[in-house]
Order: C-alpha cells, then structure tokens, then sequence
C-alpha cells in the first residue's frame, strides 16, 4: 500500500499544479455578481466557445474532477 500511496499522492500534487495553472490562466469576463448570473448558465450548458478559453474550462473541469476523485481515494486508503 505504501507505493500506491505515494503514487496517489504526486498524482494529487500535480493535479492541483494543473487546476491552479488553468484557473489563474481563465479570463475573468464574468466579474461581479451580475456577470455570475447572466453567463453563468452559458457556461454550464457548454456555450463558451472551442477557443482557448473553452479548452481552459474544460481542462479545469476534468482537473477539478480528478482532483476530488483522488482526494477522496486518499482518505479511503488513510482510514484502512
């Protein structure tokens, strides 16, 4: 278990590096509450684009899906 251990937590670390990079690379359009409830529905239906800004959201998705996923993995593997 050790091994994995370790292996689930550089994955974590670099998850983490990815999610901050994608995040601080996103423009910030929507600022403001306004902004947050006019575009917000645009960018959960898939509406922002193919261009970079499409593929930043998209990257920050799967790395915020990854990097819950192998949190929790880590708990799971900590409580055995």
């Amino acid at each position: 278990m050790g091994g994995f251990t370790v292996f689930l937590k550089v994955v974590q670390v670099i998850t983490s590096i990815i999610l901050i990079g994608s995040i601080l690379l996103q423009s910030g359009k929507n600022a403001g509450l306004s902004g947050s409830i006019t575009g917000g529905a645009e960018q959960i239906w898939g509406k922002q684009g193919r261009g970079y800004e499409g593929v930043l959201s998209k990257v920050t998705t799967i790395g915020a899906a990854l990097f819950i996923i192998n949190a929790i993995a880590l708990v799971a593997i900590q409580k055995l």
